[in-house]
């Protein structure tokens, strides 16, 4: 998608007219000045009341509420803004099995999802030419992968859609995918050592699922070991459409081992692979552990694996990585 430069005109021009009555200056009233308000409106407004004005951000506007970082996105600045559209947020939302409500609760894991979208300084869209793999720091701490072609700039697996939305402090970037950043649950330094991948499907809380058939398929074990593993992990509402298209029951399906395990090995993947090693691929065939394999695409900052969506990308563990999907790969 092309980048659509935006420039917010905000500046209301107003004409005032005096009109002389009197030939006779003794006569002649005093003209009284007008008041200076319009000019100090006419100011370019901050990040937060540029989001707000726009009305097309009531969730982003509501966790930085939540999160207490209004003040700090009113600061003098200058700051970078990715902002998610609302059918981003709504898609994270349903990816992570959680309600607007529970995220905005979580003050802890707000801040750091909503500080993982704020990049120090202004950056345009123009200075972003040619940008290959590019690492850039965060007001998180953690980094985005940055990359431009074709006029389509990406952040991490998520497209600029709308971009250089000018503000007094800043500028907002308009992004189709709100970001994860790795271990967004980490709080203390030492929580923040990256667990194993089965340790971070846990600590997520939203994939009970799939926690619950690896340990009915007994591979719990396999993917706490060494690795690395790359790992599609579905969603409960894909699994939940999965049940319903074959007809059985989550029961029925964590009893039958021998077809849980093979439909979870084609879930793994060796090696730890993330979304920006996939940027280009095209129809790429990837062994899979259950030994079948799977079909590989992306293009336009989307990765496909076989008929599924990654919703969410760059999960990280200490012996691999996490790519939440939409669907559950059949093999």
């Amino acid at each position: 998608m092309k980048l659509l430069r935006r420039s917010l005109i905000g500046v209301a021009l107003v004409a005032l007219v005096a009109t002389g009555c009197a030939a006779d200056e003794s006569d002649a009233e005093p003209v009284e000045e007008s008041a200076p308000s319009d000019v100090e409106e006419s100011a370019p407004s901050d990040i937060v009341d540029v989001a707000i004005a726009a009305e097309q951000f009531p969730t982003l506007v509501a966790a930085l509420q939540a999160a207490g970082l209004v003040d700090t996105l009113k600061g003098e600045g200058p700051f970078t803004v990715f902002a998610p559209t609302e059918e981003a947020f709504a898609n994270a939302l349903a990816a992570l099995g959680i309600s607007a409500e529970d995220l905005l609760a979580d003050t802890e894991t707000l801040t750091s999802i909503l500080t993982y979208h704020v990049i120090p300084g202004a950056v345009m869209s123009s200075d972003l030419i040619g940008a290959s793999d590019i690492s850039v720091a965060t007001v998180n701490g953690a980094e985005v992968t940055v990359n431009e072609s074709m006029g389509t700039v990406t952040i991490n697996n998520a497209n600029v859609v709308a971009a250089d939305i000018e503000a007094s402090n800043g500028v907002i970037h308009v992004i189709d995918a709100v970001l994860l950043p790795p271990n967004p649950d980490a709080g203390s330094v030492e929580e923040s050592a990256p667990s194993d991948i089965v340790d971070v499907a846990i600590a997520a809380e939203q994939f009970p699922t799939l926690v619950a058939a690896l340990q009915a398929a007994g591979l719990v074990d396999t993917l706490k070991g060494e690795g690395p593993f790359t790992v599609f992990a579905p969603t409960e509402e894909a699994f939940a459409n999965a049940l319903a298209a074959l007809g059985i029951s989550a029961e029925d399906l964590l009893a039958d081992t021998e077809t849980l395990t093979s439909i979870l090995t084609y879930h793994v993947i060796p090696g730890a692979v993330m979304s920006s090693d996939l940027i280009g691929a095209s129809d790429i065939s990837v062994a899979t552990v259950n030994g079948a394999e799977v079909t590989v695409n992306e293009s336009m900052g989307t990765v496909t694996i076989n008929n599924a969506n990654v919703v969410a990308a760059d999960i990280e563990a200490s012996n691999g990585v996490i790519h939440v999907i939409d669907a559950v790969l059949l093999p």
